[in-house]
């Protein structure tokens, strides 16, 4: 519960309300988002609604641009190396750490349709990182295959439906993982890198993130095993 003045703004309240929003969303649909429903499960009125986004609509607004800017700032964090390889694993982790930690955000950002074309356009420049990362790989000779927005599509698409089943419970944060890169190393190998290449920048991407490698490790997935060897294995 947030309890503040209805006529004062405040950024802590802001994000509750927000997310109060996503959740509702999630829950019991875009007809269960109203203002009274809303202000109670924050706890406040429902002038503070009006009070930090002017209106009903303008809220709508602000949750699709707060879970998109959430995904931005995840993707934003991804250092460019000379491995373009293990840069297109880490903006995949990238992806699915804002989807573990944002569950409800996530959702509404494909659950709801856009207000307007103005509103559509919002969070294009996500999918830009992912075009942007496979055109390196296409570039550095890693790819040899596809443009780059065909093939960042289907990588976008295999990895958004590994995160829907994580986030309705079907499969564990480990199984997703698994899964997930399991399809994303066989698709690497179908647009032209070879395993030992496509290994040493797992290799590289587990030396990132102590969190990926602490997940990967946990991994009993066959379909990864030999690929989890090599990357420990490799120098």
């Amino acid at each position: 519960m947030v309890n503040v003045s209805p006529r004062t703004a405040d950024p802590a309240v802001r994000t509750a309300l927000i997310e109060a929003a996503a959740a509702l969303v999630v829950r019991e649909g875009s007809d269960g988002l109203t203002l009274r429903r809303l202000a109670s499960e924050v706890g406040t009125s429902t002038m503070a609604i009006y009070t930090h986004f002017g209106g009903m609509e303008q809220l709508r607004r602000a949750v699709r641009r707060e879970a998109f800017g959430r995904l931005a700032a995840h993707l934003d964090d991804v250092e460019r190396t000379r491995d373009p390889v293990a840069d297109l694993l880490m903006l995949g982790w990238a992806y699915y750490t804002n989807a573990a930690d944002n569950p409800d955000l996530y959702r509404v950002m494909f659950m709801e349709q856009p207000i307007d074309a103005e509103d559509a356009v919002v969070g294009l420049d996500t999918f830009e990182h992912l075009v942007a990362g496979v055109d390196r790989c296409l570039r550095a000779g890693r790819f040899t295959t596809g443009d780059a927005t065909t093939l960042a599509t289907q990588l976008w698409a295999a990895e958004h439906g590994v995160v829907s089943l994580l986030l309705a419970a079907i499969v564990s944060r480990v199984e997703a993982l698994d899964t997930v890169l399991g399809t994303v190393v066989n698709l690497f190998k179908a647009y032209g890198d070879s395993e030992r290449a496509i290994s040493r920048s797992l290799a590289a991407a587990r030396r990132r993130s102590p969190d990926l490698d602490a997940l990967l490790s946990a991994s009993a997935g066959a379909g990864l095993a030999a690929a989890l060897r090599r990357s420990r294995e490799t120098p």
